[in-house]
């Protein structure tokens, strides 16, 4: 076959650092276009971001060229470099190490996104760690709890 054809959505969540509350309302839907930038570049495409004040959620298509890791790495670090520019007052920003990544199937695109939109409403009744969790053991994903938060 003369060309490569790759259809590949993931769901990824990362935090800040400690989960310190550093993504406010002001600074989320920002966050979200220059994330769009970063990963366009990169030959993926941001469909919807979301997230609150400790963590955020973003549904990518994959460039069938990039790895999972190298896209997260690059995203977080060229995020936090951009914050650090234009918002002088969180120069001590950061995000976590680990973050997760979940494969989405096309025909769950919609709900997935739904659910990221809704983050707000979501995390009235819910805090990160149980989500989190709640999406390790949803995909059969082994963890060490005294490893997850550091």
């Amino acid at each position: 076959m003369p060309q490569s054809f790759a259809c590949l959505h993931t769901h990824i969540i990362f935090s800040t650092k400690n989960r310190e509350p550093l993504v406010t309302k002001e600074l989320h839907p920002k966050l979200g276009k220059y994330i769009a930038g970063i990963l366009r570049n990169t030959g993926s495409r941001l469909i919807t971001a979301g997230g609150v004040a400790d963590h955020i959620h973003l549904l990518v298509s994959l460039s069938r060229q990039g790895s999972v890791s190298d896209t997260v790495r690059d995203t977080k670090s060229n995020a936090s470099g951009w914050i650090h520019k234009t918002y002088p007052a969180l120069q001590g920003f950061a995000w976590q190490v680990g973050y997760g990544a979940f494969a989405v199937s096309h025909s769950d695109l919609e709900e997935v996104k739904r659910y990221i939109e809704n983050q707000v409403e979501h995390h009235r009744n819910t805090t990160f760690k149980e989500e989190f969790i709640s999406f390790l053991e949803d995909h059969d994903l082994k963890y060490d709890e005294k490893y997850l938060w550091e």
